[in-house]
């Protein structure tokens, strides 16, 4: 029976539903539920994954054995109102959901049992006043007993002022109808967040994956009045066939 381990450091390819519980944005008391994608697909170049951060696809080339470069298509949730009490009791508006595109750099190795992967990542967003941001990721195994594999993984995000000042960003004017003091957020750290991965193999073709990740913000976007507290969590669980 094949170990698939973890969704995050494996090449084989998955789909499946998952649902998953986040903040109704990073800075914010609300928590959301919803359904994700589990998807994971390498081919020759293209790709497709929601394994790494966001949900993404493009194409990839390999550089050295086990270091691949590569673009992407992106999608980049923005930020609802109508999911947060205190966005809807200040009139916040909304950060339209986009798309974003992008280049990354992604390395993985395995040292001696353990797997890790290293992604560099940076992704403009399609719409340029919602700016740019850069992840960097590091993932590794830790366990593997039977058909149960867990790992760890941590991450940082840097953001540009564009990207920054448009979550968390009051202008006057939005200050005179919201009722919250004006604040102007600049370029830097935006985040950075460790979590556990975790998976069980059902099957030579079914896996259960999850994930759980503890977000702490950052610098400017720290101390916007948009946020209720500086860190939050996020929790997954789904149900994935490999193919």
């Amino acid at each position: 029976m094949p170990l698939t381990a973890f969704a995050e450091l494996s090449n084989e390819s998955l789909l499946g539903l998952g649902l998953r519980s986040r903040p109704a944005y990073d800075g914010s008391d609300s928590q959301q539920a919803g359904l994700v994608p589990v998807v994971r697909y390498f081919g020759q170049p293209w790709f497709a994954r929601s394994t790494q951060g966001i949900l993404e696809g493009g194409v990839r080339v390999e550089l050295a054995p086990g270091l691949h470069a590569g673009a992407q298509l992106g999608y980049e949730p923005g930020r609802e109102t109508s999911e947060s009490d205190f966005l809807k009791s200040h009139s916040v508006p909304n950060v339209d959901r986009e798309a974003s595109v992008g280049v990354h750099l992604e390395w993985d190795h395995q040292f001696g049992p353990m797997p890790i992967t290293l992604l560099a990542r940076a992704r403009q967003n399609t719409d340029s006043d919602l700016g740019a941001q850069a992840d960097l990721r590091l993932s590794a195994g830790v366990y593997r007993s039977g058909r149960f594999g867990a790992g760890a993984f941590m991450q940082t995000t840097w953001a540009n002022a564009k990207s920054t000042s448009s979550f968390y960003n009051i202008t006057p004017q939005e200050s005179a109808t919201t009722g919250l003091p004006a604040y102007h957020a600049g370029s830097g750290l935006l985040f950075a967040s460790v979590g556990v991965l975790w998976s069980v193999d059902l099957s030579q073709k079914w896996i259960v994956v999850g994930s759980m990740e503890s977000r702490h913000l950052q610098g400017d976007a720290a101390d916007s009045p948009l946020v209720e507290r500086r860190s939050n969590y996020y929790a997954s669980a789904g149900l994935a066939y490999h193919f």
